[in-house]
This record gives structure tokens, C-alpha cells and sequence, in this order.
């Protein structure tokens, strides 16, 4: 080879690696802009339309409130966009707005009635994730609380924000078993994963604390489609229940305790969704001090939470219960800050184990299955009085705090075996 074509090649090789350098920096440069002022696309895939529509609509108003707070001061200091997607509460619509939701780039994704459709989610996104390594898609849990979320089919891309079904029933159980008053308990629940779960954890729970206490009936109804419950409350009569323990939330858990009042039950319900959409005005003045519900939250927490439901209120004419939206972009805001970016699988990394203080208290999101470790409240219906002051639906009723379970009481074990990526 001559000198010359020696020089050339020298000079080619020369120009092909400071192109790769500056093709590098610039990619370098992309990965490492600064967070300020990105904006983060959230998918919400609820019902908007249906019998559970106006539990949809109330928490999509919800969490479009809580992006305007985390919008405005954020760790990361992102902007959240809210894009939602009306699911119908069924699983099959729920993945066609998952593959919409990718196809917009969208890279979060909310969902939380229904575990049947939070199931079809993690295996989805698992599949995704899987066959699409760049194109990550993280779900954030706010309300779908079958245990095995956490457990069996726990997943790295799957965060859950509500307490599962056996941490709140932990936590109801061993309030009950202080009642001696509650001897024959009527087991009533929509037919499916997260009603299943609450017949099955509340037999086990209450036959060791409280081997005294008969189940004298158990049903499982369909979810969201019976409209007369005076059938089922004629069974719990003439069962001789004194208490009624249900997971049934909406329309459910509304038309529930408007036939119980119709047909003249006086015995207690022990539930999980009382304050949600339309079951308080259901309860008017006949449910007070005999309505409990259990939760992370309760319509008197006072504070920065009690002004952000009044806020709420004022806003939309409607109350906030799904406090499981702040402590999702508490949790996130902290994760982005922490990963020094928004590509998902770098906020997973940062999200797992994050301790931080949410509206109820310190909380964690346990490493080991992704299950946010939170206080519990059990709270009851009553009259609104000078220190539970909050109109529920303007009723002048409100559910009042009467317990409050730390964390540690709550929190149940996890068989989960994580598979991370390599």
C-alpha cells in the first residue's frame, strides 16, 4: 500500500470514529437531559361507562386532581399527563386499550377495579416487557387487591398502592374479635378473584381469633349485574346473621344496603367499600353505628389530605377516597428524582423499597413483592360531630375513625418469587 492510500485510511478511520464519538455523545446527551420539565404519560384504564362508571369517573377526576398538586411540585420535576381509557370493567377491552396505550408510547399505566382485569394486565405487560426490551411498560395498582397480585403472580412491572385483601381482613378480624357482640356472621361477595378472597381469608382469619364465631351462609353473586339484593337479604335474615361481612364495592355494595334498610336488617356490615360512589347516600341515618369499613384511608384525615378532599369537593361536586392516586405520585416523583430519569425500568429499580411519607403516615413499597406497607383505619358511619366534621355526599353523615392498625399489624406475608431483569 502507498503512503498516500496509508494516509487516507488513516484519515477515513479517523473521521468514522469521531463520528461514532459524536453520534455517541449525542445519544449520551438524549439519555442524560434533565428531568425538569419532561412530560410523563400515565395511562387510565377504568370504567367510565356501566353500573361501576361513576366509581370510574369519580377516581378519573381523582387522579387528574392529584396530577394538577404533583404537576405543580414534584422531586423529579416532571409534568404527569393523564390519557384514559374506558375499559367497561371488562379484561378483553382492558388489554385492546393496553396495546392503544403502547402504541401512543405510553410507558405507565394505571389501573385498579377489578383484579380479574389487573390479572390480564401483569400477563400482558410481562409478555410486552418480555419480547419489546427498550419498550418497558410499568403498572401502578391502585385498587385491585387480590393477594395473588403479590404472590403467585407477582411481577417486577407490577406496583400495588392499596392494602390487599388479607392485610385489610388482618386488620378487621382483629377488630371484630374485641366484639363479643358479633356471633353469626353472613358471608356475601361478588363472584370473583377479590370476592373469593375475602370469603376465604375471613373464614381462616376469625376461626383463629375468634373459634366462636359461626358462618351461618356464604354466596357469591355476579359482579355488577344484579340490580334487586332482597333475595340476598332474605337469606341473611332468616340465617340469624347478626353481621354481614362483604368485599362488594359500587353498585354492589349501594344496592346491598338499600335492600337491607328496605327489608328491615339490623345487624352490622363489615366491608371494604362503604364510602366509595353512591353507597354512602344508600346508608342515609339507618346505617349509623352499624356500618364499619376498613381501609388506608377514612373522610376525616385532617391535614394536607383533609384540604386536598375540601379542595376536591368544592371542585367537582364529589368526594375523594382514592388517596391511593398520592401516594402513586409520591411514590413515583421520589423514584424519577432518585433514578435520574423516566425510562421505566430504571424507576422500577428506584420504586422498589422506596420508604417515604404519604398521607397516612411513613410507608414503604416492599422490595420483595411490591406491596406498598401502609396504616389501616377501621372507621364507622355516624353523624357528622365538631371532630369528624366531613358531610360524606352531604348526607351529615361521615365515616369517623375508631381504630387505626400500624403497618406491622396489617401487613401479611408474601410467597413471591420475583423474577428481575438481568
Amino acid at each position: 500500500m502507498t503512503f498516500e492510500r496509508i494516509q487516507s485510511s488513516r484519515g477515513l478511520f479517523h473521521f468514522a470514529v469521531g463520528t461514532a464519538l459524536v453520534v455517541s455523545a449525542a445519544a449520551a446527551f438524549a439519555q442524560a437531559k434533565p428531568l425538569a420539565g419532561q412530560t410523563v404519560k400515565l395511562a387510565w384504564i377504568d370504567p367510565q361507562t356501566g353500573l361501576m362508571g361513576p366509581v370510574g369517573n369519580n377516581q378519573l377526576n381523582t387522579v387528574r386532581f392529584m396530577a394538577e398538586k404533583y404537576n405543580a411540585s414534584n422531586p423529579a420535576g416532571v409534568k404527569f399527563e393523564i390519557v384514559p381509557f374506558d375499559n367497561k370493567l371488562s379484561p378483553t377491552e382492558s388489554l385492546n386499550a393496553l396495546k392503544s396505550a403502547i402504541d401512543q408510547d405510553i410507558h405507565y399505566i394505571m389501573q385498579g377495579n377489578g383484579s380479574s382485569v389487573a390479572i390480564a394486565l401483569i400477563d400482558a405487560i410481562n409478555k410486552n416487557n418480555e419480547r419489546n426490551p427498550g419498550k418497558e411498560v410499568l403498572y401502578m395498582n391502585t385498587a385491585a387487591v387480590d393477594p395473588d397480585l403479590t404472590n403467585s403472580k407477582c411481577s417486577y412491572w407490577h406496583f400495588r398502592f392499596d392494602a390487599d385483601t388479607s392485610m385489610k381482613m388482618e386488620a378487621m378480624t382483629t377488630f371484630i374479635k374485641d366484639m363479643p357482640d358479633v356471633k353469626n356472621v353472613y358471608l356475601l361477595n361478588q363472584n370473583y378473584s377479590h370476592g373469593a378472597q375475602v370469603a376465604k381469608y375471613a373464614k381462616e382469619m376469625l376461626a383463629q381469633k375468634r373459634p366462636d364465631i359461626k358462618i351461618v351462609g356464604e354466596d357469591l353473586h355476579p359482579l355488577a349485574q344484579v340490580r334487586d339484593f332482597a333475595p340476598y337479604v332474605a337469606k341473611i335474615k332468616a340465617s340469624g346473621a347478626d353481621t354481614v361481612i362483604t368485599g362488594n364495592w359500587g353498585s354492589d355494595l349501594s344496592l346491598l344496603v338499600k335492600a337491607a334498610n328496605e327489608g328491615g336488617y339490623t345487624g352490622k356490615f363489615f366491608t371494604y367499600y362503604a364510602a366509595v360512589t353512591g353507597t354512602p347516600s344508600a346508608l342515609g341515618s339507618t346505617g349509623a353505628g352499624k356500618v364499619y369499613f376498613i381501609a388506608y384511608a377514612h373522610s376525616n384525615m385532617g391535614g394536607q389530605p383533609g384540604q386536598w378532599m375540601k379542595e376536591f369537593n368544592q371542585k367537582v361536586n364529589d368526594d375523594m377516597y382514592t388517596f391511593a392516586y398520592q401516594a402513586m405520585f409520591e411514590n413515583l416523583g421520589q423514584a424519577m428524582a432518585k433514578a435520574k430519569s423516566t425510562d421505566p425500568v430504571k424507576v422500577a429499580a428506584a420504586m422498589e423499597g422506596l420508604k417515604f411519607k404519604s398521607f397516612n403516615g411513613d410507608v414503604e413499597m416492599r422490595k420483595t413483592d411490591h406491596q406498598l406497607q401502609q396504616a389501616l383505619y377501621m372507621a364507622v358511619w355516624q353523624k357528622t360531630d365538631a371532630k369528624n366534621s366531613y358531610s360524606v355526599e352531604k348526607t351529615g353523615m361521615t365515616f369517623a375513625p375508631v381504630k387505626e392498625f400500624p403497618s406491622y399489624v396489617s401487613s401479611t406475608p408474601t410467597s413471591c418469587q420475583m423474577k428481575r431483569p438481568s
